[in-house]
């Protein structure tokens, strides 16, 4: 049997990629759908009228006559949902409550939020990376009383286009890392067409981005200690985040410093090699070849490249030395499929193989 969910924040951007991705996914099945309570009893398909903003995909039909659930009462919001994704525009001490509450009704919790990424145990999880996070999860139903429910966080968006190429050299003393961003317009859950003032533009700010961006790596790269995840201690890292006028795509521009200098053969060969254990487990949404390189000097696009592996693979090119650093490279995610509702999807996937959902 297929597992039951919960979507939280259905009828956002991210809320509408995951409709996509599981509406027929071969482990989970959605039960509930969840939203605003000024979108409770219409059915799916109505609120989404006019309103479905992914153009590489249609409205799942089978959910068009779904019903929206508001979020209270809780019970009667989840129904059956053992997994829930969660995806609401809520304040965080809002959000602390209520996912911290679904799991202790003993359901396990995806979340795409920011609330609980710097709770010491909760995972802050990226499966290629550190999967070994998911052993803090016993001290987490310690401290919640539970004996099945927990939270796992997804990190920023926009830190998982350059985390992942950064990992493979992190045993060769990565000391210091300058990276900035190029982040689509989706990442603010918006169109170019809903957004005027973002058209043929560059916004030089996005509100609490750098500091994500120079904070959750080291906790990605941390490692548990007493039941807690502990941050990494490096590399300092330096980002300015801008948004630009792309519908989908974070970009990311990277200079950094080894304490262990490479060469550049030696780093292609490790982004080549990078790990090759998680396709072999079968996840539908698991990229064969999680970190691909572009010889091209114009590479990666988000025109041409975005779609890489499902839009589940990040793309890396115009490697080189660095005058200031050692080397500089380019990368490019997807942000609502790798940053967003991919990769919680891919997490679920990965717990449902490890027999999480397992009675």
């Amino acid at each position: 049997m297929k597992v039951p969910v919960a979507i939280l924040g259905a009828t956002g951007y991210v809320g509408q990629r995951l409709v996509s991705l599981l509406a027929d996914h071969p482990y989970f099945e959605i039960v509930r759908l969840v939203a605003s309570p000024k979108s409770a009893g219409q059915s799916y398909g109505q609120r989404m009228a006019g309103n479905w903003q992914l153009s590489d995909c249609e409205l799942p039909a089978q959910l068009s006559a779904a019903k929206i659930y508001a979020p209270e009462p809780l019970e009667e919001a989840l129904g059956p949902a053992k997994l829930v994704f969660s995806a609401l525009a809520m304040e965080k001490d809002e959000i602390l409550k209520l996912e911290e509450e679904i799991a202790r009704s003993e359901r396990i919790v995806l979340s795409n939020n920011s609330a609980h990424r710097w709770t010491p145990d909760v995972p802050l999880l990226i499966p290629e990376i550190n999967a070994q996070q998911l052993e803090v999860l016993a001290a987490q139903k310690r401290r919640l009383g539970t004996q099945k429910g927990f939270i796992i966080a997804k990190p920023n968006c926009s830190i998982q286009a350059y985390v992942p190429a950064l990992t493979p050299l992190l045993d060769c003393g990565l000391e210091e890392v300058f990276v900035a961003t190029y982040q689509a317009v989706s990442g603010a859950g918006k169109r170019l067409s809903d957004w005027p003032e973002m058209q043929e533009n560059m916004i030089p700010y996005i509100g609490g981005e750098e500091e994500k961006s120079e904070s959750e790596p080291l906790k990605v790269w941390g490692q548990i200690k007493a039941g807690q995840i502990e941050k990494a201690k490096a590399p300092i890292i330096s980002a300015h985040c801008c948004r630009v006028a792309v519908p989908e795509g974070h970009s990311a521009v990277v200079s950094f410093k080894l304490k262990q200098k490479l060469s550049q053969a030696e780093i292609l060969d490790r982004w080549a090699a990078f790990n090759r254990d998680l396709p072999s487990l079968g996840l539908p949404n698991a990229p064969e070849n999680f970190l691909s390189y572009y010889a091209e000097a114009d590479r990666p696009q988000a025109k041409l490249d975005l779609r890489s592996e499902k839009g589940m693979g990040i793309s890396i090119g115009r490697l080189r030395e660095d005058p200031i650093f050692d080397y500089k490279f380019v990368c490019l995610s997807h942000n609502t499929l790798r940053g967003a509702a991919g990769g919680s999807v891919l997490s679920a996937e990965l717990l449902y193989r490890l027999g999480y959902f397992e009675e």
